[in-house]
């Protein structure tokens, strides 16, 4: 096996790639975010229905935009399942080295969980948009209409709070896996995580109860 190879079948190597994974995700999501709270722009739905036709005349583009997205994902939660069994096998043969625990928190103690539930949430989200088809002639009546349900308005609050959670400890986390960790840059890097971890769930979480509430 090369030395690349070596390198990324370690569990720092590992890391590496998941905190790389995730940090390209992130983008996504701000990205992802700012097409969608075109939803406010107006009553009628028009500048929403631009946004998705625009991405839609990107034509074979998108299609590989999204493949490579799904790809992302499923790296990073594959990495994730990995690495957390890795943990749990190194616990039971008494090699894994415990981190101190001044520095553990909520985030950081249930990366797995909340990784798990913001999977079953986009699972969902990609059943309502992508795969039933539910998407015609106006995108933005589609999602007015969706969220008319409390039952789907309360999965996705419920998955936007774990990606918050999740989004907590794992921006900051994902530096020092890349081995970027200088004491000056800690505290920024906590700040734009937190900043974040509440910025991006309650722009998603504020749609659904937006049109719920609204009518």
């Amino acid at each position: 096996m090369s030395k690349l190879g070596d390198c990324l079948a370690s569990s720092l190597g590992k890391k590496a790639v998941m905190a790389a994974t995730g940090l390209l995700l992130v983008g996504f999501l701000i990205a992802h975010l700012a097409g969608n709270l075109t939803l406010y722009a107006d009553k009628d739905g028009q500048a929403f229905n631009a946004y998705c036709a625009k991405l839609q005349s990107f034509g074979p583009l998108l299609l590989v935009a999204e493949v490579l997205l799904a790809l992302l994902f499923c790296a990073h939660v594959y990495l994730g399942v990995r690495l957390t069994m890795e943990n749990r096998d190194a616990r039971r043969t008494g090699y894994s080295i415990r981190n101190s625990r001044g520095r553990k928190t909520l985030g950081s103690s249930s990366m797995f969980f909340t990784g798990a539930l913001v999977l079953g949430f986009l699972i969902k989200h990609l059943i309502d948009f992508r795969l039933d088809g539910q998407f015609h002639a106006s995108p933005a009546a589609t999602v007015r209409e969706s969220f008319q349900q409390p039952a789907t308005v309360a999965i996705y609050v419920i998955g936007m709070a774990a990606l918050g959670l999740h989004l907590s400890h794992a921006f900051q986390s994902a530096f020092q896996s890349l081995g970027i960790h200088h004491p000056r840059l800690v505290p920024l890097l906590e700040r734009t995580g937190l900043a974040l971890a509440i910025a991006l769930p309650v722009g998603f979480a504020s749609m659904p109860l937006y049109f719920c509430l609204a009518g």
